[in-house]
This record gives structure tokens, C-alpha cells and sequence, in this order.
């Protein structure tokens, strides 16, 4: 396989909004949502969804093996404009071919989006691998980035420290059902239940014409996570001392039963000192565990 796989369309991309609302309590007309295509003159197109009608106020960027809908529930806990990006190499965005997905790589890809699609002055949240890939954005362009939110990263995180998803990414490559990705997922302690799991799982997957099932991220079809993910923490500590000279505000959001440690914390606080932390109750993808929380935590 050589580039990005075409999404299954039934059901619909938005059909699962009504249940995803009802779960975070959110009633009345559901918001304007659309996916927007981006080509980039020397990398493969960035997609993301817009959502609302005005300008977005938060951009959000989620973690490997994900993709832009991770975020549904959370969006639509929190009612604001926003922009969601599939990053390089996850759910419609292109492939890289020289399959580089590092936060510095994909911060590239990210900035294009920021100025094709907002005004700038937005709040920058990132999940795992999006939350190293927004410290890079915010780094090189403070003006894009009002406020940061990390969830559940930081530049120390190791790959033992997230052995849980490098070792979920490194498994099987295709399987004989949906169903079967979701019990493993179930097993891994990944996601907030069997029902939204189905949901993830049908917008990462794609059933082949053999009938086999395959993810749509591009890790999946690399033997997992790819090296240089992790790699070159100086230069990610690097990009945090510039946050601090920029000044701009940052949160880190620490999952209970995530991938940050308490050293991980306390080698965060030491780097940026006035950054605010705050421990939500939910596993690393607390955007799927714990929507409302988080939602209620992205600053204004």
C-alpha cells in the first residue's frame, strides 16, 4: 500500500453525532460540521473537520494511530468553533512517503493548516503525539497561539513510558472483523466503552474488497510506531523553552492512569515553571474517557 485508504462511507462520517452528543449531555440542534482538504505544495494534503460556523477557537490534534473524530465527543462537550486535524499519516490526511511523522514533521503540515483555515490567536490542544506536534507549532508560531493545552505528553515521555500504545500500534495489521479490533482495544484498557469504541474503530478502519479489515493510519502498515516519533527530546525541550520566552500560557493535562509520571511532572515544572497542571480521572486518551472534563478544562 503506498498512500492514504478511502473511508468506508456507510454509515456516514457524521452520523454517529446524535449518541456522541447524548453522552456528554449536550441538547439542541447539534453544530455545523464539515471536512475540509488541504494540498500542500511539497508534502501529501492535511484534512480536518470544521466545526461550527464562526473562525475556530481551539484547533485540536490528536495522538498516533488516531484521527480527527477522536475528538467528537469533546467538541461537542465544549460548543465553541473549532478545527480538528487528521495529522500526516492518520485518518484522511495524505502519507508521507518517507514516513516521517515526527512532531517537527508534522508541525509543518499543522502551521499550513493554521493559516489556511483560522485567524490565528487560537488555542492550541494537543493528545499524545498532537500535544509534542502543538509544542512545535506553538514554538515557531507564537502568533498562530493564544494558549496551549498538553494532554497526557510531555517532552520526556518515553517509549517505555507508552508502552501501552506502542505495543497496541505494533499489533496485528488486518483482521478478520471490527468486532475483533475492538475487543483488542478492550483489552489494551483503550477507549471509554464497547459502544464508542465501535465508532473509533469504524472511522480508523476500512474493510478491504477481500473482506479483511484494516486501519487507515499509515503506522499500521510500518509494524507499528515509527522511531522517530519519540526521538530528539532536546529539540523538543528546545521547543518548550521557546513557549516560555513567547510567553504563552500553557496546560498540561495529566491523565490518572496515563503515561506521565510524577518525575515526568516534576521535569515539565522545572522546564516551564508557570505552567498550570491539572490530573483528570481517565487512561491516556482522555478525550475519549473523560470529554467533559477536558472540555471544561480548554481556556477561553
Amino acid at each position: 500500500m503506498t498512500g492514504p485508504l478511502p473511508p468506508d462511507e456507510t454509515p456516514g462520517e457524521f452520523d454517529f453525532l446524535a449518541a456522541e452528543a447524548a453522552e456528554v449531555g449536550r441538547t439542541g440542534p447539534l453544530p455545523a460540521v464539515r471536512r475540509v482538504e488541504l494540498e500542500l505544495p511539497d508534502a501529501p494534503p492535511v484534512s480536518g473537520l470544521l466545526w461550527g460556523d464562526g473562525p475556530p477557537e481551539v484547533v485540536l490534534l490528536h495522538g498516533a494511530g488516531l484521527n480527527a473524530h477522536t475528538f467528537d465527543t469533546t467538541v461537542l462537550a465544549l460548543g465553541r468553533p473549532a478545527l480538528v486535524l487528521d495529522l500526516p499519516g492518520h485518518g484522511r490526511s495524505g502519507w508521507r512517503s518517507d514516513a516521517d511523522y515526527s512532531p517537527p514533521t508534522n508541525a509543518a503540515a499543522v502551521i499550513a493548516a493554521l493559516d489556511a483555515w483560522t485567524g490565528g490567536g487560537v488555542v492550541l490542544l494537543g493528545q499524545s503525539l498532537g500535544g509534542l506536534t502543538a509544542l512545535v507549532v506553538a514554538a515557531r508560531r507564537p502568533d498562530l497561539t493564544r494558549s496551549l493545552v498538553m494532554v497526557d505528553i510531555t517532552p520526556g515521555v518515553t517509549a517505555q513510558d507508552s508502552a501501552q500504545v506502542v505495543e497496541f500500534l505494533a499489533g496485528p495489521s488486518e483482521f478478520a472483523s471490527r468486532d475483533e479490533i475492538v475487543e483488542m482495544a478492550l483489552r489494551f484498557g483503550l477507549g471509554s466503552g464497547r459502544e464508542a469504541l465501535q465508532r473509533g474503530v469504524f472511522h480508523n478502519t476500512r474493510i478491504r474488497p477481500d473482506g479483511r479489515v484494516v486501519f487507515v493510519h499509515h503506522f499500521a502498515h510500518l509494524g507499528g510506531l515509527s522511531p522517530t516519533v519519540l526521538s530528539d527530546r532536546d529539540r523538543l525541550w528546545s521547543a518548550a523553552d521557546e513557549v516560555v520566552g513567547a510567553g504563552i500560557p500553557v496546560l498540561l493535562v495529566r491523565a490518572s492512569d496515563g503515561f506521565v509520571s510524577e518525575q515526568r511532572v516534576a521535569e515539565f515544572r522545572e522546564r516551564v515553571p508557570a505552567a498550570r497542571v491539572v490530573q483528570v480521572q481517565a487512561g491516556h486518551n482522555v478525550q475519549e474517557q473523560a470529554a467533559a472534563a477536558l472540555a471544561a478544562l480548554i481556556p477561553v
